[in-house]
């Protein structure tokens, strides 16, 4: 694609990045394929090829974004889809976001848009007001019909119907390993995770430490930044983002990390981008090198000697989250293990469309989220499965809030799998699920 930045728009870091994206694209269109809002609505403006027009002429012109251009751009997932098809090898991740931040500072959202966004970036990453505003929405919720506001309504039916306790094992410490130390590893334990679901990091915490991982949660380390970095609010992600960096460093400065394990892919997405987000100023450096050893609990455990399990009855639909197989490009990973652990292992048709999660859009564009979410769970449900599988939070509460089929991190399967607990979720959620045998 040919542009016309001037020399003076490319001395900005973002704008010469999305220069560079820009001039890759060839106009193929073989993204419109794979993506999932093109597919809903049948809009070329709602494909990552329309798109990329509406960004160009948005920067190139340094013009004021208008609704039309803000309404398309906001409908994007960000699945990275059309990054894992692309011949050209466009990265539109980099380029969407800086389109984000470019409408964050320039473009004047209504004021009930401007709150809700404010209400999420203050809400989400904090595991303690999140748990609050879950509890507050646990007890609006037989209230949903009446709210006109469709976000709203969808806020309150995502509540879950009961909040976890908190885990002590989020808290800074470090768990020794059960035979001879094979890694030391520091785990993310994230933040809205923290609030949803306490069972998954306490399952890769016995799953790691019994396969000779020395496992640190490192003191001051918390959310990745990829709920407010992907609303464009750049300053409030970095900050988020630089407190986990100094954390980690500190840790491979001292005794040393083998890598940074994440077991929410689409905070692994974010933190292996690091290094890109901090390219200019003081924490460039640190940034790459907690880019460099970050991986998805995926990638660490097939380092390690996971046992190879006896053959299960058992069928487990692995949904492949978005942020795993094409923002990270794991795509085997999970199902290997599963398989290797005795599990029978199916997945649904179209495997790479979007849930419909992504982060905050199910609560911010409640109508394209909830037909993909449907049609996801249909695909889902026609393989017949006794649990479905997946590596990151958003689409299990997305996914779990259509069927009865239980929903479980992979971690917490595998753990089960080697001698841990039954997952918590197949002893409530389903009529199939207590007659499952445990593997071991």
């Amino acid at each position: 694609m040919q542009t016309h930045f001037t020399e003076e728009q490319l001395r900005d870091p973002g704008t010469a990045r999305s220069n560079e994206i820009l001039r890759a694209c060839v106009h193929c269109g073989f993204c419109t394929a794979t993506c999932p809002t093109y597919q809903v609505l049948g809009d070329e403006l709602d494909s990552p090829r329309g798109r990329i027009y509406l960004i160009k002429d948005m920067l190139e012109n340094r013009r004021k974004p208008d609704e039309k251009t803000v309404q398309h751009i906001d409908r994007c997932l960000s699945c990275l889809a059309c990054m894992t098809t692309c011949p050209s090898g466009v990265h539109y991740m980099h380029l969407v976001d800086h389109a984000r931040e470019y409408i964050e500072q320039h473009y004047d959202r209504p004021w009930h848009d401007r709150t809700l966004r404010w209400v999420l970036a203050r809400i989400l990453p904090y595991p303690m007001r999140f748990r609050v505003a879950l509890l507050l929405a646990k007890i609006g919720k037989p209230f949903a019909p009446l709210i006109p506001d469709a976000r709203l309504r969808a806020m309150l039916s995502m509540a879950p119907k009961q909040i976890p306790p908190v885990s002590r094992n989020d808290d800074p410490q470090t768990f020794a390993p059960a035979a001879e130390r094979k890694m030391r590893v520091a785990l993310m334990t994230g933040c809205a995770q923290k609030a949803l679901n306490t069972d998954i990091n306490d399952a890769t915490i016995r799953l790691l430490t019994r396969l000779g991982c020395e496992v640190v949660v490192a003191d001051g380390a918390g959310c990745c930044g990829a709920l407010t970095h992907h609303m464009g609010k750049t300053d409030e992600s970095h900050a988020t983002a630089a407190k986990n960096i100094r954390a980690w460093v500190a840790e491979m400065d001292g005794q040393g990390l083998d890598a940074i394990v994440i077991n929410t892919s689409g905070c692994g997405t974010t933190v292996k981008d690091y290094g890109h987000m901090f390219r200019q100023g003081a924490l460039a450096g640190e940034a790459a090198r907690v880019s460099a050893i970050a991986m998805d609990v995926s990638e660490v455990l097939m380092r390690l000697d996971l046992p190879e399990g006896t053959a299960s009855p058992m069928t487990v639909a692995y949904h492949a989250a978005c942020s795993l197989q094409h923002g990270q490009q794991i795509k085997t990973f999970p199902k290997d293990l599963l398989k290797r652990a005795g599990f029978t292992v199916v997945e649904p048709a179209d495997s790479h469309l979007c849930c419909g999660s992504a982060g905050t859009y199910n609560l911010m564009q409640p109508k394209i989220s909830a037909q993909l979410k449907d049609r996801k769970v249909k695909t889902l449900e026609a393989r017949n499965p006794d649990v479905i599988a997946a590596g990151n939070i958003g689409c299990m509460m997305q996914i779990g809030g259509g069927t009865d089929v239980p929903i479980v991190h992979t971690v917490e399967l595998l753990d089960w799998a080697t001698g841990g607990p039954v997952p918590p979720a197949m002893l409530t959620r389903g009529k199939r699920a207590p007659e499952i045998p445990k593997l071991r």
